[in-house]
């Protein structure tokens, strides 16, 4: 499945709407972690299944980011339901991101 670029404009359809769950990636293009983190990301991506990933600049939608709580980038949520059921920070494998959506 294709990465999904969030905003505050397509975040509820795309993430809090969704009938599958979400893992979000909220990062920052001056985030050296982030920039590591992003192939790995976009590999989960293409191999996802039952789920969908999307990323959230933090500098671009610094509102979500608030609404959220985010503090450190990277940190990925995953999303349930409409729902953050789970939160991790920094830079984690592919088989970790794969599992977050289980």
């Amino acid at each position: 499945m294709a990465l999904i670029h969030l905003t505050k404009e397509n975040f509820k359809q795309e993430v809090l709407e969704a009938d599958v769950p979400v893992i979000v990636d909220f990062w920052a293009t001056w985030c050296g972690p982030c920039q590591m983190l992003t192939p790995i990301i976009e590999e989960a991506a293409a191999e996802i299944q039952g789920a969908k990933i999307g990323k959230v600049d933090v500098d671009e939608q610094a509102e979500l980011a608030r609404q959220y709580k985010v503090m450190s980038v990277p940190t990925l949520m995953v999303f349930k339901n409409g729902e953050a059921v789970k939160r991790q920070v920094g830079v984690i494998p592919k088989e970790a991101i794969l599992e977050l959506a289980q």
